[in-house]
């Protein structure tokens, strides 16, 4: 019995769906997290009587015909860049980001990767870096001595050193751009990839034309919707009850088949 077979691709597309479901769920509080959307798609089909074929000598044309589906399948995981809420941390080195664009970050094999979280430290030498010790690129290092830092919403770094009325530049950061911010590749740790379906990165300077602005003192938080997720959850479970009751009333079908006598 077909039946069979396409409830378990049902029950086995829902259980991928409680899956991302519980990672978007999971990851409610990291900061600058992208809430992952599953969309699905129909296998194919069984022609039993191809529609548009003829029935008859005369050129008669079927109509309908009957196809009959065999299950469903995940299509991809799509990844919602919708700006996140900013709150306010005080701190001076974390930056969000007002709109489009992402940090660039120097990974320790050379590569560059791409973040929208802003959370940033110094390190031992007074470089900006991540949690990992990853530097922003272009690499900006911050006098050991500075008594004020200062990022206005162009990216530039000032700072300001005991003695002195005049805040220094130490350096400016840029951003990156998209074609497809969604063929990204999540590689953990807040970090993206390039992939040809992203298509190549464009930079420039926060406020330019498509680039967002930069804050100070603010993190971008996830864009998970809490009420939104546990409804998808609960949606999720129901369709899941669905198609193992389908199974279980195929098995009672194919029972009486055997039962008969």
């Amino acid at each position: 019995m077909r039946s069979l077979n396409i409830a378990a691709t049902g029950m086995l597309a829902q259980q991928q769906n409680v899956e991302v479901i519980s990672n978007n769920i999971a990851n409610m509080n990291t900061t600058a997290y992208m809430r992952r959307r599953t969309e699905f798609h129909d296998l194919i089909y069984q022609n039993l009587r191809r529609v548009g074929s003829t029935s008859s000598d005369a050129g008669t044309v079927v109509p309908s015909g009957v196809q009959l589906g065999l299950g469903v399948k995940m299509a991809a995981v799509y990844r919602i860049h919708e700006q996140g809420n900013l709150t306010s941390t005080d701190n001076t080195f974390d930056i969000a980001i007002q709109g489009n664009g992402f940090f660039q970050i120097q990974m320790p094999d050379g590569s560059t990767a791409f973040s929208r979280d802003g959370s940033f430290q110094l390190s031992p030498s007074g470089q900006i870096v991540t949690h990992d010790g990853n530097p922003l690129v272009p690499n900006i290092s911050v006098d050991t001595n500075a008594i004020d830092v200062t990022i206005n919403s162009t990216g530039e770094v000032l700072v300001k050193v005991q003695g002195s009325v005049t805040p220094t530049n130490a350096g400016q950061i840029n951003l990156a751009s998209f074609p497809n911010d969604a063929g990204l590749e999540s590689v953990g740790s807040n970090l993206y990839l390039e992939t040809p379906a992203s298509g190549s990165a464009t930079t420039g300077t926060p406020g330019a034309t498509g680039f967002g602005t930069m804050l100070q003192g603010f993190l971008e938080t996830s864009n998970v919707n809490a009420v939104s997720e546990v409804s998808e959850l609960i949606s999720a479970q129901r369709a899941y009850e669905m198609n193992s009751k389908v199974i279980q009333t195929s098995d009672q079908m194919m029972s009486t088949l055997n039962q008969i006598k």
